[in-house]
């Protein structure tokens, strides 16, 4: 149904249409709209995914309504998201003492933490892989950064037992398979245990000061910051403590990359594949917006946000001639470990013509983005390459 109102007329073979296909009627979902969001750039409808263009990423935490949307199936009806009858459970093989706690519980038995976390969708960028790959062809703005409010899970696993054979925790939520199928999980991904237990790692119920938004996770949801945000849980319902990698939906073949490089275009068959963990380094320009006029001699400000994973940055450049020169920003630190951090710089162009600006952010390793793509995989993840920004000076 949706399909038909984008297209404006009746689709006969509509089931048959790949979901990760934009019709080709209608490049951009441009009557697409979703409570509680906007600007947002829609790629599409089910599952919903929706970016951020990179000048709506210009303040210090991204408001809620600018949060992106990367759903694996259907998001939940309202009517199963009241917050006093919210429950979470904990189980596991490697759980001691399975437990379910009430949203109330959660808030009055732990103590609060806010952090400000990043959050990145492991194919973010994919739209600028050569040779393409299928998913979602994301931009810049499959990222943001703001305050979460919540518990520590760490917190909430030690009250119930953990086994000293523990390795990892998975996630379940209460999203539902494309198919409608409510025997299964869209997506069950999961995180190491020293992750889980690190103390940035929440159970959150706030976001920048306010329930967290509907299409994000309302009430309640895993906030992993620095891995991809796939690991990072909505709706959440359930946290199994495991005593192997966990094995849930989009686990074993999603989110993985291969362990060695390959060749672009190969289909990497039979080859090691990794799960992905910390993200890269990278960076991306919020002001000025792509394609900006000015005049010749004016002094342009470049702002923007750069991050690292589960690292920090230690230095952004900016270069106008296409990363032949590079000239230093000012970099600020970030607010709390897993944050991202600002970045400020002025430049003049001397000519007149046509330029690019473009940023690049380098982590406390001393690895730094690469001006073009970097390593090809088959999935299109981890696309860390420079974000350009179009000048013309006249």
């Amino acid at each position: 149904m949706a399909f038909a109102s984008i297209i404006g007329t009746k689709v006969p073979f509509g089931d048959n249409f790949p979901n990760f296909l934009v019709p080709a009627a209608a490049e951009k979902l441009e009557n697409f709209q979703l409570e509680g969001k906007s600007d947002l750039i829609f790629h599409n409808d089910r599952p919903i995914t929706g970016e951020t263009p990179a000048h709506l990423l210009d303040d210090d935490f991204t408001k809620p309504e600018y949060v992106f949307v990367r759903n694996n199936g259907l998001p939940p009806e309202k009517s199963v998201l009241d917050p006093k009858k919210w429950t979470l459970e904990i189980t596991g093989e490697s759980c001691l003492n399975p437990k379910i706690f009430t949203l109330d519980e959660l808030k009055t038995k732990f103590k609060h933490y806010t952090y400000a976390l990043t959050l990145e969708c492991g194919g973010n960028g994919r739209g600028e892989v050569v040779p393409g790959t299928m998913g979602t062809q994301w931009g810049v703005g499959a990222v943001y950064c703001g305050r979460w409010t919540g518990v520590r899970l760490g917190d909430i696993l030690k009250s119930c037992g953990i086994k000293d054979d523990a390795i990892y925790v998975g996630y379940y939520g209460v999203d539902i398979p494309l198919n409608g199928d409510t025997s299964k999980n869209p997506i069950s991904r999961g995180v190491p245990i020293s992750k889980a237990m690190s103390d940035e790692t929440l159970v959150a119920f706030a976001y920048e000061g306010k329930d967290i938004p509907l299409m994000n996770g309302y009430p309640l949801r895993l906030v992993c910051g620095g891995y991809p945000a796939s690991a990072s849980g909505k709706w959440l319902k359930k946290i199994s403590i495991r005593n192997k990698i966990h094995d849930g939906e989009k686990m074993m073949g999603s989110y993985q990359v291969p362990c060695h490089p390959v060749a672009p275009g190969s289909d990497a068959k039979g080859v090691d594949m990794c799960i992905i963990e910390s993200m890269p380094i990278k960076s991306v320009i919020t002001y000025p917006q792509n394609k900006i006029k000015i005049s010749k001699n004016d002094k342009l400000e470049i702002r923007g946000k750069a991050w690292a994973g589960e690292l920090e940055v230690s230095k952004v450049e900016i270069s106008i001639d296409f990363g032949a020169t590079w000239i230093k920003a000012k970099l600020e630190k970030p607010l709390n470990r897993l944050a991202w951090q600002k970045f400020v710089g002025e430049i003049k162009f001397k000519e007149e013509g046509y330029y690019e600006v473009w940023a690049r952010a380098t982590d406390n390793n001393g690895v730094s983005q690469p001006m073009v793509l970097g390593a090809w995989n088959p999935k299109g993840y981890l696309n860390n390459s420079c974000h350009r920004v179009a000048v013309f000076v006249s």
